[in-house]
């Protein structure tokens, strides 16, 4: 028997690591379990003290970045009371080093404006009054060009997506650009990879962008095919253990399609078999639009933008931004939403439309977890006498999620905003419309997520007859919601209460 003495005194040294994974070894060896659980003690608590100067740095090191208060809290308490785990999330997720490292925004500058010379001249169309503002902000701080001459047609269920989609890339002839944060590898999948291969060895130009972490689960081998036939294939922000660290939180959230430049797809949708058929939810609820005109540009650029980025190669040239013979049709800017920077465009042009508001603002988003800023424009609106409505998802596809936004909804109910609870199925639609006239459908959640971190898109539209139709979809959805009244939301549980209160810490988080 290997002899193993007990006496052996911790110490937060070097030294004494290596001597209690000796000392731990040896009991293993010797398959004495006492003195293996002795051993297993003694390296946890060096593992502790070694854990505590550290984590106090980072704390101070969260303190000093002058963050957002409410995140900095949170990381605070993850920190203090999950000891090692809130270190290893701090370093997947928290770790803010210089974001110019991954994300230059001089070189995205200058591709958006070398690729908008390219743009076929057309007259800049009237701006309407009452969003003369909001239009000059998405201009000024995401240099979003308004856009004229553009038709909309507003898709809302899976089948019918996967149904135009497949059949605008078989009618392309020149190229097709395609960019989702999801693309399973699954039937819908397949049925649209085994596309974009017919479409390539025709000689179409194929081009695919997929984010590295919403496509972990799928293998290369799914992306060669595509390859093999002469399409080109570019991972957003690939990550490669361990060099996670912050590029888990740069995600490139956007759902993008751009075929010949003359037809566009931007919305919630992405690429797998749940979108389609619903899954677990039996419905999937949410909501594209398919441009044609003048607003496929915008989307262009942004596809151009994300490719050079993801592949380090410039496609840049007219053939890309075809002369279009739309003379009529909705005002639309394409805005696009970045991590770099502290104008956040899209949570700042979301208060800017609450705020405008005079009549009604209707909201559909799958995650409610909002900053202070957006929480009290929403209340503000409403306090002002416009009829807010919000609709969400009964049951997201995350609990913690789910307890999070309900945190939430005491502050709405509180000034008299409508809340809906989505029943029939999974609510994943990210829409606004207001006052008969603005709209906007995009990737973006109403959530920190979405505000902060990720690569977003929204299709901001000014145009009556659109902003009409997704009223109409909107009334039509709350058929299948229970209106969620105050009452009923101060009579829940304590321990539900406590739930909630305990997610929202970690919101800024999520």
């Amino acid at each position: 028997m290997v002899y193993v003495p007990t006496t052996y005194q911790i110490s937060p040294s070097s030294c004494h690591f290596y001597a209690s994974s000796v000392y731990l070894c040896l009991a293993i060896a010797s398959k004495d379990s006492m003195n293996i659980e002795v051993g297993i003690e003694q390296l946890l608590r060096l593992v502790f003290l070694l854990n505590l100067p550290l984590a106090i740095y980072i704390m101070l090191k969260v303190v000093l970045n002058n963050r957002n208060p409410v995140k900095t809290v949170a990381w605070i308490l993850v920190l203090f009371f999950l000891p090692l785990l809130g270190l290893l999330l701090y370093f997947f997720f928290g770790w803010d080093t210089r974001r110019l490292r991954y994300i230059n925004k001089r070189s995205l500058s200058q591709i958006q404006r070398r690729s908008k010379l390219s743009y076929p001249e057309h007259i800049t169309p009237d701006i309407p009054a009452n969003y003369a503002g909001l239009i000059s902000f998405f201009e000024n701080s995401a240099d979003a060009h308004l856009t004229g001459h553009t038709t909309v047609d507003i898709i809302n269920n899976g089948q019918d997506f996967m149904q135009a989609l497949l059949r605008e890339v078989s009618e392309a002839k020149e190229h097709i650009h395609l960019m989702f944060y999801i693309f399973e590898d699954d039937a819908t999948g397949h049925a649209l990879r085994d596309a974009l291969v017919e479409k390539a060895r025709e000689g179409v130009e194929v081009r695919v962008i997929y984010d590295s972490v919403g496509c972990w689960s799928v293998k290369t081998s799914f992306f060669d095919e595509i390859r093999k036939a002469g399409g080109y294939v570019a991972s957003f922000l690939k990550v490669r253990f361990p060099l996670l660290t912050n590029k888990i939180n740069y995600r490139n959230h956007r759902k993008v399609v751009v075929i010949d430049g003359k037809v566009g797809f931007v919305g919630g949708f992405n690429v797998a078999d749940r979108y389609v058929t619903g899954g677990k939810w039996n419905e999937w609820r949410d909501t594209m639009l398919v441009l044609r005109g003048s607003a496929v540009y915008g989307l262009q650029i942004t596809f151009l933008v994300d490719w050079f980025f993801a592949d380090s190669s410039l496609v840049s040239g007219k053939r890309y931004f075809p002369a279009l013979n739309h003379d009529k049709g909705a005002l639309a800017q394409i805005v696009t939403s970045n991590p770099v920077g502290y104008c956040r465009t899209i949570m700042s042009g979301l208060t800017i439309s609450l705020l405008n508001a005079k009549n009604y603002v209707y909201i559909q988003t799958p995650y409610l977890m909002p900053n202070d800023t957006v929480l009290m424009a929403i209340q503000n609106a409403a306090q002002s006498g416009v009829d807010v409505r919000l609709m969400i998802p009964l049951r997201a596809d995350s609990r913690i999620a789910d307890y999070a936004a309900y945190s939430y909804l005491g502050e709405l109910l509180n000034v008299g905003v409508k809340v809906y609870l989505y029943e029939k199925g999974f609510l994943h639609s990210k829409m606004l419309v207001a006052d008969d006239m603005l709209s906007t459908v995009g990737s973006a959640n109403l959530d920190f997520r979405s505000f902060y971190y990720n690569f977003e898109v929204n299709a901001y539209i000014y145009d009556a007859n659109v902003a009409s139709r997704l009223k109409a979809m909107f009334m039509e959805d709350i058929k299948s919601c229970r209106q969620l009244t105050l009452r009923e939301y101060k009579e829940r549980p304590m321990s539900r209460r406590c739930l909630e209160s305990g997610a929202r810490l970690l919101s800024p988080l999520l």
